[in-house]
């Protein structure tokens, strides 16, 4: 087919801007270096279909979420992925974390999201029996979601609109032509290769897109672009079926670097504790969870969970965050950037689309869409 839209990364956000795109439009190409869809950040992560609770008001992460949230919902309804409207309790510990969730329920506010509700401990304890805190904020719209079946809805919808996956295939570098073309160069498995014109091109390569928009000439020092990598571990909890029927999160840690060791069930009802946040200055992919940090996780989950002892805690998964910032700077937003104005008409770069992405998917989506449609 002629290629008229090539979109790199196969991720969730990827797939949904290739069953967006290709609603409207013939010759898309959708790029993914691993052998399927959703192999990396996607499929790392705790599922969770977040509120919006936390991000900066007008944000893209506040805006994209909130949207993406009731979206996502209805979406899972009409499709029939599987999904649950379990709710969020956001625990206070001691006074000064109580203090916080005024704060947190202002910030959630100013981001559109409702029916937020203030507990007490007492209130708490009907909810949970086995969570202690002196105080919550109960998020209703938080839930959590089989994020593969989502992928494959998405990666089924592009599929039927005509376009097309190649996995295996890894993008090298973005080249300009004089004819407002692009000329994509990829490498293939075996060393092998190649390059095809391009109209546009949507940068959604996760933990490489800095990488990526730096092969099209883009300084990303200069322009912000450049990612830090992340580790986060979890582990799985060795509870009895219904230890928690909500997600538990503490106060969240300061500049966002993560939200703090927090409890999900998934859709089976197994805990898992998770993420920590840990630093990879070298940017290297290192998917091994460090069992010594099981005493940690330990530490930080007793806190809101004292029922539980560190036997019952067992490596689960490790994921890797593709965020802008490094240790000490404050919190950024999503980057979403149709490049005209650094001589990249058609060129559209999503980078440092973590958490919380996967929410934000069908979002993003239809914002990607009209960038382009603006281009067009």
């Amino acid at each position: 087919m002629e290629i008229t839209t090539t979109i790199v990364g196969a991720g969730v956000v990827g797939l949904a801007v290739a069953a967006e795109l290709s609603r409207t439009r013939k010759g898309v190409l959708i790029l993914e270096r691993n052998q399927a869809f959703g192999q990396e950040t996607s499929s790392r992560n705790s599922e969770v279909i977040h509120a919006g609770i936390y991000y900066a008001k007008d944000s893209q992460k506040a805006k994209l979420c909130v949207e993406g949230n009731r979206l996502l919902y209805r979406l899972c309804e009409q499709r029939r992925i599987p999904h649950r409207r379990c709710g969020k309790l956001i625990v206070a510990t001691d006074n000064d974390e109580e203090a916080m969730l005024a704060t947190i329920q202002d910030r959630a506010r100013e981001n559109g999201v409702e029916a937020l509700e203030m507990l007490n401990a007492r209130q708490v304890k009907a909810l949970e029996p086995n969570v202690k805190a002196c105080a919550a904020l109960f998020s209703p719209s938080t839930g959590i979601i089989h994020s593969h079946r989502l992928m494959r809805h998405y990666a089924a919808r592009a599929h039927e609109n005509g376009a097309q996956f190649v996995p295996h295939t890894t993008v090298v570098r973005v080249e300009k032509q004089d004819d407002a073309r692009y000329r994509v160069h990829v490498v293939y498995p075996d060393g092998q290769t190649d390059s095809f014109a391009s109209r546009w091109v949507v940068n959604c390569a996760g933990l490489e897109s800095d990488r990526l928009a730096e092969s099209m000439g883009i300084d990303i020092d200069a322009c912000g672009y450049r990612l830090h990598y992340w580790k986060g571990e979890y582990f799985s909890l060795d509870v009895p079926r219904g230890f928690i029927r909500h997600l538990v999160y503490p106060v969240p840690q300061a500049n966002h670097v993560g939200l703090g060791v927090h409890a999900t069930i998934d859709l089976s009802d197994r805990v898992k504790l998770g993420p920590n946040a840990t630093y990879l200055p070298d940017r290297q992919l290192d998917y091994t969870v460090d069992a010594q940090a099981r005493q940690s996780f330990y530490e930080a989950a007793c806190r809101y969970l004292p029922g539980i002892s560190v036997d019952q805690l067992h490596p689960e998964m490790t994921g890797i965050r593709p965020k802008l910032q490094k240790p000490g700077d404050p919190a950024r937003d999503f980057i979403i950037a149709e490049e005209t104005a650094k001589g990249l008409p058609g060129v559209i770069n999503l980078i440092g689309i973590e958490s919380p992405g996967l929410t934000a998917s069908p979002a993003i989506a239809r914002h990607v869409a009209a960038l382009l449609a603006e281009r067009s």
